[in-house]
């Protein structure tokens, strides 16, 4: 199966936030054991001819383990390596609250002249360590907006994928000062190139926006403001998923085969040029996220992701971020 940016068949696209051990649980001391299991999700991928973008954190550029095994993945054409990027314990450290740690701030909440730097610096580290510019990201926490838009044009970037459509972070807090993370509900499901200014919106900057893939509930628009309004509810939020379903992710949980398949089979019956798979590198260790804990838990996770790849690779070509972007670039010049 070939691998070119130029294949037209849909693009299967992985994508990895590369981060350290469990970071929902916001520990004191970030520890990266997790890079010992990522050889095996790499060798899936090329099993199937998919390649991963690993977006690579801070902690995980200071891991010798995750950078040798990187550079190998890399060097053999097999990969892409970008950027993600934790605020709290990204380079240069000033602190916004009176205990980063636990609150795990966005970066949208420091000042701009800190969002530049922590991007300046973490752009530098992953670049020189790996060889070649970073092209490609995703931002902490979901956390994006103008200002990091802008940011990373400026930094060179030319893909970000930190664009959830239909989902909404307003009530999941960082800086306890701040309004919480931005909402995306009203985003497009579909790749653009974004205006700066006001990202919701395709614009003419060279920045590719590449939304990750999740499929909308069932409810009517017009309930989202009471669904809302509700949420703290445990029986209210029970209530709006039984009527009315929920989001659709291609995120493996090792409980969701049959989700993940049909969010697949969806996307090409809607004709869609994309999709984008989620996970976070600590996911596919035992006990390095609060959802899969054993052994057990990753074999089951392993099961459904091999059933999930084989499936795309039927249908779909395997391609880094930097390559969807190199392909829609391609289509969009005829008709500029």
């Amino acid at each position: 199966m070939s691998s070119s940016p130029f294949d037209r068949r849909p693009a299967f696209l992985i994508t990895m936030d590369t981060e350290g051990d469990n970071i929902w649980s916001a520990p004191r001391e970030i520890t990266t054991r997790n890079a010992r299991f990522l050889p095996r999700f790499q060798t899936l991928c090329e099993k199937y001819k998919l390649k991963p973008t690993w977006l690579t954190n801070w902690e995980m550029v200071q891991c010798p383990v995750d950078c040798e095994f990187a550079a190998d993945a890399l060097r053999r054409g097999q990969c892409e390596i970008g950027m993600h990027l934790h605020a709290w314990n990204n380079p240069p450290i000033e602190p916004l609250t009176d205990d980063d740690y636990h609150y795990l701030p966005y970066l949208i909440e420091y000042p701009q002249r800190l969002i530049r730097e922590k991007v300046r610096v973490v752009t530098n580290a992953v670049s020189e360590l790996f060889g070649r510019p970073m092209r490609s990201h995703r931002a902490g926490r979901w956390g994006f907006n103008s200002v990091y838009a802008r940011t990373l044009a400026e930094a060179g970037y030319v893909v970000d994928c930190s664009v959830t459509p239909h989902t909404s972070w307003r009530n999941s807090p960082g800086n306890p000062a701040g309004s919480g993370g931005p909402d995306f509900r009203g985003y497009p499901e579909h790749a653009y190139f974004m205006d700066l200014d006001v990202p919701r919106r395709a614009g003419t900057s060279r920045l590719l926006q590449l939304p990750v893939t999740i499929l909308p509930s069932r409810m009517p628009r017009a309930m989202e403001p009471l669904r809302d309004a509700l949420s703290k509810s445990r029986l209210a939020r029970g209530a709006f998923k039984v009527v009315f379903g929920t989001t659709r992710w291609l995120r493996p949980d090792s409980h969701n085969r049959a989700t993940l398949l049909s969010v697949l089979r969806d996307c090409m019956a809607q004709g869609r040029d994309y999709v984008e798979f989620m996970l976070h590198s600590s996911e596919l260790m035992p006990g390095g996220s609060p959802h899969l804990a054993d052994e057990a838990s990753i074999e089951r996770l392993y099961e459904d992701m091999e059933a999930l790849f084989e499936a795309a690779a039927q249908r779909c070509v395997g391609l880094t971020l930097d390559e969807y972007h190199a392909r829609f670039t391609s289509a969009a010049a005829p008709r500029a």
